[in-house]
C-alpha cells in the first residue's frame, strides 16, 4: 500500500473511520497547504489517513513548525506498520519544507511514542499542556526530529530511488 493524497471523496470514510475509533475527526476543516493522506487496500476500503501541517502553537516553550498533526488507523489494520509508512511519506513531505519536524503525544499513547521512537524523534519535554493542546489527567510530549541530514532514516526511497 502506498500513500495517496486525502480528496474531498475520502471525507466520509475519514470520519467513519475515526467514529470507530471513538473519535471526531473532520477533515473538511482541514487546511490547506497540509500534507493530508490516506492509505487504501486493495479493494479501494480506507485503512487509514494522516496529515501535517505548520503549527503555531503561540507558546514560548513550543516551537513553531511543521508537526505531524493526526494519524488514525482502523483497528484490524493497527500495529501492522500502517502508521509508519503514513509518517514516513509525511516526514518526506515535511523534509522539503523544513530541517526538523514535531510532534505531541500523549504521554500514555505507548503505541504512538514507540512509533515516533522509532522514526527517530528525540524527547524534548513533557507537560500537562502543550500549546493549546490539553493533557487532562495526563501529560503530552513535546518531540523533535532532526531532518537537516540529506537523507532520513528509515525513508523510503521513491521510485527513482531517490529520497
Amino acid at each position: 500500500m502506498r500513500p495517496q493524497l486525502m480528496l474531498p471523496e475520502d471525507f466520509d470514510a475519514v470520519r467513519a473511520l475515526s467514529k470507530s475509533l471513538g473519535r471526531n475527526s473532520r477533515p473538511e476543516l482541514f487546511g490547506n497547504n497540509e500534507c493530508q493522506l490516506v492509505l487504501k487496500n486493495a479493494t479501494g476500503q480506507l485503512v487509514g489517513w494522516a496529515r501535517a501541517a505548520w503549527w503555531d502553537p503561540q507558546d514560548q516553550a513550543v516551537p513553531c513548525g511543521y508537526y505531524l498533526s493526526g494519524v488514525e488507523i482502523s483497528r484490524q489494520y493497527q500495529r501492522q506498520g500502517f502508521a509508519a509508512i503514513l509518517s514516513r511519506a509525511r516526514l518526506r513531505w515535511i523534509s522539503e519544507r523544513a530541517k526538523e519536524a514535531w510532534c505531541v503525544v500523549n504521554a500514555r499513547n505507548e503505541a504512538s511514542i514507540a512509533l515516533q521512537l522509532s522514526l527517530g524523534f528525540d524527547q524534548m519535554f513533557g507537560a500537562a499542556r502543550i500549546g493549546n493542546i490539553e493533557f487532562t489527567g495526563g501529560a503530552g510530549l513535546l518531540l523533535r526530529k532532526d531532518l537537516s541530514q540529506h537523507e532520513i532514516a528509515g525513508v523510503e526511497p521513491n521510485e527513482e530511488g531517490k529520497q
